[in-house]
């Protein structure tokens, strides 16, 4: 029963370590990089005079750092995430470790 929920658990967790990649991915692809390229279209000559530079000022400053640490904060989540399973798998096998040096015991015994 304990091996299932544990197995079953895993599946839920590589989900979410896939739902976050999936986001992050989002962020990336239909926020931050269109941010870029609206700055580098602005800068280039599409867009002159005051409100442009107060618009590339804007994203510049305050848009795209907002963006990119909610990136940042998805990339954390992912690798706290992945140290709690890789803790969890060490300490899965410590004791799947001594669960079979004491059977080894027992079996010695008896």
């Amino acid at each position: 029963m304990f091996g299932f929920l544990l197995r079953f658990a895993r599946q839920v967790v590589a989900g979410v370590m896939s739902q976050l990649t999936q986001q992050m991915n989002i962020v990336q692809q239909q926020a931050y990089r269109p941010m870029q390229m609206m700055v580098q279209q602005v800068t280039g000559g599409v867009w002159i005079g005051k409100g442009a530079d107060a618009f590339v000022q804007e994203v510049q400053s305050m848009m795209m750092p907002n963006t990119n640490t909610i990136i940042q904060t998805i990339t954390k989540t992912h690798r706290d995430i992945q140290r709690a399973i890789d803790v969890i798998d060490r300490a899965d096998r410590q004791v799947q470790q001594k669960v079979n040096g004491l059977a080894d015991l027992f079996n010695s015994i008896f």
